[in-house]
Formats: C-alpha cells, structure tokens, sequence
C-alpha cells in the first residue's frame, strides 16, 4: 500500500479540494499519512493569491525532499494552473496538474513512477467548466463545504478567474446532501465556502438556484448545529440573506465581506462592482438586526494609483465601521492582470507601512468587538487544538474563548458567560448551567 501525504496552501476552498482529493486516494486502496510519515507521494495544493504563496510552494517541495527524497511530488491548484511550465522546472517536482485535471490525478498518473521529466497536464482554463463537489473531512472539528467555484468577476488585481474558470456551482439537493454526510461523521459546524460563494446558482452557464434559496433549504438540516459563509461580496450580500440569517438558529451571526479598499476612486480602479456607500449600508443593515455579528473585512492596501490621500481615506472609512477584525493584503502585481500597467506604483515599503497601520487598527477594533460581548452568554463549539493545557474554540458571533483543557468538551458546544479578555487576547469565559437546569 503507498503512501500519500497532502500540504495545503491558500483558502478554504483549497482545505476542502485537498480533503476530497485525499479521500480518491484513500478508495483506491493508498494511506494517507502525515507529511514527515516518509510518503511515497505527495501531493501540495497551491494557492495564487499573492507573491508569498508561490513561494511557499518552492519551499514545501524542498522540505518533501528532505523527509522523503524518492517521493513522487505532485502540485496542483492555482499556481499549477497559472504557472505550469515553471513549476515543473522546481526541482524535484515529478508532476504538474491544472484545474481541470486535479480530480483524476490518480487515473492520469496511475503509477507515480518517477520520469527524467516532470510530466505537465493543464488544460486551458475553458476546459474548468465542471463544479467538483468537494469538503474537509477528518482535518478538524468544523468542515468547509464547497459550494461554487469560479468567477465571472474581472477585478484589475485577481488571477482568480484565469485559475480557476468561470463561475459554477453544485445544486442545491447536492449540497443540502453533502451537508447530511457530513453531519454523520459528527461534524457540528460547516463553513460554506467558494471563490465568489455569493455567486451560487450558476449551472453550465445558466442561473437556475440563488444563495439565499440554499441558506434557506441548509436551515432545514436539523443535523448540524452551525453553519458560517466564509466570505460573499457585499453587492452579493442582499438584505433578505441578512434578515434570514438574524432569525436563523443555525445560521452564525458572522460575516467576512471583502471591501478591499474605502477610497471609491481606487474601487474604480480595481474594478470592484460597488462603492463605499453600499458597503457602509450593508454593515448599518447587518448591526441593526444583529448588534452582536461579528464583521471581518477583506482589505489591499497600496493599490497602484492610491496616494496617501486615498489611503487615510479608507484607514478613516474602516475606523468609522462597525467591523470586528480586517485581513490585510499589501498588493502584489500578478501577471495577466490590468493592474501592473496602471500608473502611479506604491513602493514596497510604503504599502507594509499601510498595512501595518491597518492591522494595528484591526487590533483594536477586535478588541473593541471582545470587549462589547463581555458579560454576554453564547455556545461555545471547542476545539481539538490543545496548547499547554488550554483548548479553544468560538462562539456563535466568533470570539475566540480559551478555557482549561477538557477531552470531554472537544467538538461540544457548552454554555458560558464571557468575562474578561484574558493576556493572550482570547476571551475567558464561565459555564453557566442554564441548560443543565431546564432538565
């Protein structure tokens, strides 16, 4: 029996490939083993997104090798897709697969038996026409669900689209059964995920479900305590999805939304398909039904053409928000894509000094969000990650609580009341017995 150990790179959307990939392998009789476990095969799944991630890939192959120097090295993903050629140039890469190829890995390959050469598969992106219905499983106590991929978006700064086709999702009956699956393994929370989740409904070519029909028909799976939406563009977030969501008992009070910048000149730039006007009013609608939902925010800084002006206009935009945390993405230039050749070029430099100012202020505006919840009652789901004596785990609005480790509360959902923000920055919180007393 060979042995295969997988490494991921990038999003939720790559956990949930990378988990579904493993398990073809499990059925065709492989083991699957973790990455030191001297492998006969790995498998690392790339991301596209930024400089570092290519990066990362050249690394990973050099640390496969030095745990297993004969292993047979596989890449796919986004990187695979868009930069075949030189990655089956890396050393020690025995094969490259592209979007449309990840999925039969197993029959293309067949015998993983090294070659002079590495052997490349990628098809042009137009052949990544069918949606893979993919989700983590056996990786950790929540479960990303994959939902749609693609997109049909052509914003100046994203290689998405050329990694990954066009927009394509499963149905609905697919995904409320991969939701059932799921719940047998004694999953309690699943994560939706997709390259533009709010985009759901589109087979070959035709717009036949919505996102909002889905969340309507996952509320109904009585078997899964939790369900989060990873990310959804806010000209995508309607107000009948918030007001679902507000009365919902599975759906979580939590929203990541990417703004990706608050200087409507530089949204222009990016091509985005909305102004700061609409994303403040998708935040006022979302805190006045849910008060308490937590708000992530996607953010680039350092766009080509954004001057100092239009920086502070978006640092001052977000600190007038009533937002919970950023992610924060200095830009990178990405080949193929409008925003290189656009004039006026920030300095390296420069775009880390705005993205640490923004993640100083992400900071505090989780702070303040933690802050606002103390003496607040919520369920929280732990985990199964265990650092000196203290498990974690997350609350339905997403605050990170630390409590004394427990074997028994791993993947439960206990009761507390939140206290204080402990020196670690988690919450620290006390059982109450509410439910023990309605028995």
């Amino acid at each position: 029996m060979k042995k295969v150990a997988f490494y991921t790179l990038g999003c939720k959307l790559n956990y949930s490939e990378t988990s579904t990939i493993g398990r073809i392998f499990q059925e065709r009789g492989f083991e699957k083993v973790e990455f030191t476990d001297t492998p006969d095969i790995y498998v690392i799944n790339t991301c596209s997104v930024t400089d570092n991630a290519d990066k990362k890939c050249r690394k990973i192959v050099k640390e496969a090798q030095k745990y297993a120097p004969n292993a047979f090295i596989t890449i796919v993903g986004c990187y695979a897709q868009l930069k075949p050629k030189e990655i089956s140039e890396i050393p020690g890469v025995d094969a490259v697969l592209g979007a449309a190829e990840k999925f039969q890995l197993v029959d293309i390959l067949e015998t993983f038996e090294k070659k002079d050469k590495a052997e490349v598969y990628a098809s042009p992106i137009s052949e990544a026409n069918t949606f893979h219905n993919s989700y983590s499983f056996g990786d950790r106590t929540r479960t990303f669900l994959k939902v749609q991929d693609g997109c049909d978006y052509s914003c100046s700064f994203c290689t998405i689209p050329l990694a990954r086709g066009n927009s394509r999702s499963d149905s609905i009956a697919n995904v409320v059964k991969s939701a059932h699956e799921i719940a047998a393994s004694g999953v309690k929370e699943i994560v939706l995920t997709g390259v533009n989740t709010g985009d759901f409904g589109l087979q070959n070519g035709n717009r036949v479900e919505s996102f909002y029909e889905l969340v309507q028909e996952l509320d109904k799976v009585q078997d899964i305590e939790r369900f989060r939406i990873s990310s959804i563009e806010p000209n995508l977030l309607k107000d009948e999805i918030i007001a679902y969501v507000s009365q919902s008992q599975r759906f979580m009070p939590h929203f990541h939304v990417p703004l990706q910048s608050g200087s409507n000149k530089i949204l222009k730039l990016m091509r985005r398909r909305y102004q700061r006007e609409l994303y403040a009013d998708r935040v006022a609608k979302i805190k006045a039904l849910m008060p308490h939902c937590c708000i992530g925010v996607d953010v680039i800084v350092g766009f080509p053409g954004e001057t100092e002006e239009d920086f502070l206009e978006t640092y001052n935009f977000i600190n007038g928000l009533d937002v919970s945390y950023l992610h924060v993405f200095p830009y990178s230039e990405r080949e193929n894509t409008l925003a290189p050749e656009m004039p006026g070029k920030v300095s390296i430099k420069e775009r880390n000094r705005r993205a640490d100012m923004l993640r100083i202020l992400s900071e505090k505006k989780k702070r303040h969000f933690y802050e606002q919840n103390i003496g607040r009652e919520f369920t929280v789901l732990f985990e199964d990650d265990v650092k000196d004596g203290v498990m974690e785990g997350w609350t339905e609005n997403y605050v990170r609580v630390a409590a004394k480790y427990d074997p028994v509360l791993v993947n439960e959902t206990k009761h507390v009341r939140l206290t204080a923000i402990g020196a670690n920055g988690l919450m620290e919180a006390e059982e109450t017995y509410q439910e023990i007393l309605k028995h």
